[in-house]
């Protein structure tokens, strides 16, 4: 829901942008959803930190005439990914390659009260929602990820305000966040690359074409799953998974992968230290106000 313009510095072509942080959730709960709002009996400095910015956002809604539910983020047990390589046969054999998880996932979304009311709103109401919370137009703020992609969003609108008020520089937040998000998708991609990884699964590939799946790589055999709206029986996806991960112990592939990983976060982590530092120390700063906030919401007014 929230326009965020990305571009590339190269060709200036468009890419995906990075926007699991920028959307938005709009709501018609009234008052009655303003405070109390039910919380797990734990949580995380992230998840208090992500509670504390809809706080905010709510607020400065309600102050364009727009209400906002705060909403934890729902957690569905067992939920897992794998980037390289299945390695858990015990996972495997419940979930298979993730298809039960991935349809829970895409039930929670579709159930999520916020987008059910931006839904059904007139497309007016649709546009003046969110304008106020994105701002007019994606532009007035940008960052560099670490690929190299430049991102924008606007300069206004409430989801700036609140990390604003938040953070106590929304620019600075910005650039910090973009990179640090970036960092897994580089990470994952230099794995991959790297011929380490290819030679590794070759004893892998000679495993599964012995249990009876002719895959050269994991990717391979993601690439001739079913979609998830049309699934393998469950016992075939099953039957498959656990043989995937059976063949990444054995071959060495899991632990070649867990190997490259952990070589290349810290790679990427020293090479792009200023920004994730600059976003630990903007986060830790934001804690207190953000646990305030939070106490305030889950025992009322």
């Amino acid at each position: 829901m929230d326009r965020a313009r990305t571009t590339s510095r190269k060709k200036g072509s468009c890419t995906a942008a990075l926007g699991v942080f920028l959307l938005i959730a709009l709501t018609a709960c009234g008052p009655a959803a303003r405070h109390g709002t039910h919380l797990p009996a734990a949580i995380s400095d992230s998840e208090t930190l992500d509670l504390a910015r809809q706080i905010l956002l709510r607020k400065c809604m309600e102050q364009t005439g727009f209400d906002y539910q705060v909403e934890a983020s729902p957690r569905i047990p067992d939920d897992r990914e794998f980037p390289y390589v299945i390695d858990d046969a015990g996972w495997a054999r419940r979930h298979g390659f993730g298809t039960d998880l991935q349809l829970a996932r895409e039930n929670l979304r579709n159930s999520d009260p916020n987008q059910q009311y931006f839904r059904s709103l007139p497309i007016g109401r649709r546009v003046a929602a969110l304008q106020a919370a994105n701002g007019p137009q994606p532009t007035g703020m940008s960052a560099k990820g670490p690929s190299g992609t430049v991102i924008q969003r606007s300069d206004r609108g409430c989801q700036v305000t609140s990390e604003q008020e938040l953070y106590g520089d929304a620019r600075v937040w910005f650039q910090a966040r973009v990179t640090r998000d970036g960092l897994k998708a580089l990470r994952t991609g230099a794995v991959l690359a790297d011929p380490g990884f290819a030679e590794a699964a070759r004893p892998w590939a000679s495993c599964m074409r012995a249990a009876g799946y002719p895959y050269a790589t994991p990717a391979e055999l993601r690439g001739h799953l079913p979609p998830a709206e049309k699934p393998l029986p469950s016992p075939e996806e099953q039957h498959m998974a656990v043989a995937e991960a059976d063949c990444a112990a054995s071959s060495g592939l899991a632990s070649t992968a867990s190997t490259l990983d952990a070589r290349y976060g810290a790679r990427l982590t020293e090479k792009f230290k200023a920004d994730v530092g600059t976003a630990e120390r903007l986060e830790q700063a934001a804690l207190p106000r953000a646990r305030e906030l939070v106490r305030a919401e889950s025992t009322g007014p």
